[in-house]
């Protein structure tokens, strides 16, 4: 009969120090969310609507609106509906793809490529503002050439405010991509889910005052605005605990227990 050793200390530091860096395994995933065909265009696809809103604007807005806030603000409205989308893919690619067995064989510590999954995907949040932007700049050069007012007019706060927007944005599809684990599956019920909420909210008198506290279109339409009170952030919080932080927690639990095949 014979038995095995165990690795010696030093096989065992080796391995641990060669094991990928939380860095690296984002910068992986960053390229991931650009490998699948899906993921590709739905990434050209927020660049081209962003700069369509602006182009649009440029024929229909007066002279007087046309500055750098009135371009930037209108553009995070619908890349904020198409980022959920990219938090979806990136989570369940792995199991659509069948890619998970390779993922979690080489990182076996599966909260490490969740982590460094939702890290990627609050970069690309966060590009998708500085993708805003750009297009607002160009617009409001454009517009200056064209006659309009093109004022460059900023509130610094409304850059904090778009940025809390896209991740709260991306990390909530991210949370019901990890607990359904199925690409379908995850963006019906991402759309439908809070629709059904904002409907039954608005037709049952007794859910009118709970839903200004759990529909994420009205907690989060302050921050398309300078200025947000106390209160308007109580209620954004409270709406992410529900429809990100409570599917995103249930999700990881799935993930780490859902067996590979």
């Amino acid at each position: 009969m014979t038995t095995s050793a165990p690795a010696p200390p030093a096989v065992a530091h080796r391995v641990e120090r060669h094991r990928p860096s939380l860095v690296r395994l984002t910068g992986v995933e960053l390229r991931k969310l650009a490998d699948t065909r899906a993921g590709y265009w739905l990434l050209i696809t927020i660049g081209l609507v962003a700069a369509a809103i602006v182009t649009v604007q440029l024929f229909v807005l007066d002279d007087g609106g046309q500055n750098f806030t009135d371009f930037f603000v209108p553009s995070l409205l619908p890349v904020g509906l198409l980022l959920p989308v990219l938090g979806i893919l990136s989570i369940t690619a792995e199991w659509s793809q069948r890619t998970a067995l390779t993922t979690f064989t080489l990182v076996p510590k599966r909260e490490r490529v969740i982590v460094a999954k939702l890290a990627a995907m609050v970069l690309a949040a966060l590009a998708s503002v500085l993708v805003s932007l750009a297009v607002a700049a160009v617009g409001t050069l454009l517009a200056r050439a064209t006659g309009g007012a093109g004022a460059w007019s900023f509130e610094a706060s409304l850059l904090l405010h778009a940025a809390v927007l896209q991740v709260a944005n991306v990390l909530m599809g991210a949370a019901f991509g990890l607990l359904l684990l199925n690409t379908p599956l995850a963006i019906v019920t991402y759309l439908l889910l809070p629709t059904l909420w904002t409907i039954v909210g608005g037709l049952v008198p007794a859910l009118r005052g709970p839903a200004r506290w759990l529909d994420t279109g009205a907690t989060m339409e302050p921050l398309f605005g300078p200025d947000v009170t106390a209160g308007q952030w109580g209620r954004l919080v409270v709406s992410l605990l529900v429809w990100m932080a409570v599917p995103l927690a249930a999700g990881l639990v799935r993930t780490l227990r859902r067996e590979v095949s």
